[in-house]
């Protein structure tokens, strides 16, 4: 190649591919990876120094929503660039009121990997956020239409509080185990996966007969049920700065509903613990901040830091919050060839995961947007 057509970009010192890979350099060539040294650089080639991860991947975030409920499309924009210039390069939207296929394809920003609405019952969840079901046996109908207007994902609420038990409310699910195994195969039948929204220990075996795909908290599972789900490889994404905040929601239904702020409570106390176990017994982990009504997006850092708090080495929250993240996805592995997504860092973070918080550069595509 000329040096007019050469590389636009060179990234040295430690390139980290996947758990066992890693090169000390690598190119950019028209928005793509090359491993292949150049005959000659590029006219304007840039080279950066430091530690090259494949772009962040936040799994657990609401484009779309914010503070106050469902936000317009340049709000929506704005979330977006906020996870960019956390390093996060693909979002997977677990369920928003907003429609953001717009943003999908746009240049510059993450790549967004939709769920489409939740799937709920009324009054049993945040008002206005869910697709509300008055008959449990649309569920399965739902679930196919939500994964023909997604990518690939259908958002499912499992558990909630029931407030039509008076004093005693508390988590319990939402669907009968018929309904739920109808409606995940369903969704498998037009391509898609399904996650749940779950926080109490009740929903776990039906959403594990049920064959869903992934598990959004967790912080319900039983222990006798860790290892049938380290078995059949079906992730969680812990949302600990979600969890963090339990004790506060607790407090908020003091009274009115002792149960359910008792239940919220010992899960807020626990939370490390419980992440710990899911570890110790195999549950693959993986990173997602629950951004939209309650935590702000771009928050990726802050998560890892409460993986670690956790007990879970700082390599794995790296490696589950980048190159795990995005084979689970299917966005690939950086191979020859691949869409240069990638992020840099000074230091190395799978020694310390706070140099997350600080990314030295932000490749999209191969370009360095500016903001």
């Amino acid at each position: 190649m000329s040096a007019l057509e050469g590389p636009s970009l060179h990234l040295r010192g430690h390139v980290l591919l996947g758990d066992s890979r890693e090169l000390t350099e690598l190119w950019v060539k028209d928005g793509v990876v090359t491993f292949t040294r150049p005959s000659a650089p590029g006219t304007h080639q840039r080279t950066v120094e430091g530690w090259v991860l494949p772009g962040l991947v936040d799994m657990h975030a609401h484009v779309g929503l914010g503070a106050s409920g469902a936000v317009g499309l340049a709000e929506a924009e704005e979330q977006a660039r906020a996870h960019r210039r956390a390093g996060v390069l693909a979002v997977r939207d677990a369920g928003s009121p907003t429609d953001t296929s717009p943003l999908v394809h746009r240049p510059h920003l993450p790549r967004i990997v939709r769920a489409g609405r939740h799937l709920a019952r009324p009054r049993r969840y945040v008002r206005g956020l869910a697709r509300e079901l008055d008959d449990v046996a649309g569920l399965p109908e739902a679930a196919r239409q939500e994964a023909r207007a997604g990518d690939g994902w259908v958002k499912l609420v499992a558990d909630w509080i029931d407030r039509d038990l008076g004093a005693d409310a508390d988590l319990t699910p939402l669907w009968p185990g018929d309904v739920l195994a109808a409606a995940v195969a369903a969704a498998h039948s037009e391509a898609a996966r399904v996650t749940a929204h779950t926080f109490s220990a009740e929903a776990v075996p039906g959403l594990l007969a049920a064959g869903v795909d992934c598990l959004e908290h967790g912080t319900g599972v039983p222990p006798e049920l860790m290892g049938e789900l380290a078995a059949r490889g079906v992730p969680v994404v812990p949302t600990l700065l979600q969890v963090g905040q339990f004790d506060r929601f607790a407090a908020q239904a003091d009274g009115k509903y002792p149960r359910f702020a008792a239940r919220m409570r010992r899960m807020h106390e626990n939370r490390y613990a419980q992440v710990r176990a899911l570890f110790d017994a195999g549950v693959p982990l993986l990173v997602g901040t629950d951004a939209g009504t309650t935590v702000e997006h771009g928050r990726l850092a802050d998560e890892c830091a409460e993986l670690v708090a956790a007990g879970i080495p700082a390599s794995e929250v790296v490696a589950a919050a980048s190159w795990r993240a995005r084979q689970f996805l299917g966005l690939g592995q950086l191979v020859e060839g691949a869409v240069a997504d990638l992020v840099v860092y000074d230091a190395d973070p799978r020694e310390d995961v706070s140099v997350l918080r600080s990314p030295k550069a932000v490749i999209v595509a191969g370009e360095n947007p500016r903001r």
